[in-house]
């Protein structure tokens, strides 16, 4: 019986380790802003590498959703901060 309760919490240890390993990480997104052109682009934070190339600046502060970071583009667009 003992060993019992010991498989069945150890399956359970393996199963929330794996729900959680496999849970996306929470990184959020923000505007870059190419310098030549003034053109403004979602970048998402998750990926690991920077933008290529490397005429950009970041133009606005992190928000947590693809959704947001949409509506702050929209924003800069019709304020004239970013261009087409």
């Amino acid at each position: 019986m003992r060993r019992r309760i010991s498989m069945l919490c150890a399956a359970a240890g393996l199963a929330a380790a794996a729900f959680v390993a496999a849970s996306p990480a929470e990184a959020g997104y923000h505007l870059i802003r190419w310098q030549d052109s003034g053109f403004c682009q979602i970048w998402d934070e998750s990926i690991p590498t920077t933008p290529w190339p490397a005429g950009y600046h970041r133009a606005s502060a992190s928000v947590p959703t693809f959704v947001d970071a949409l509506v702050m583009k929209d924003s800069a667009l019709k304020a004239g901060h970013c261009s087409w």
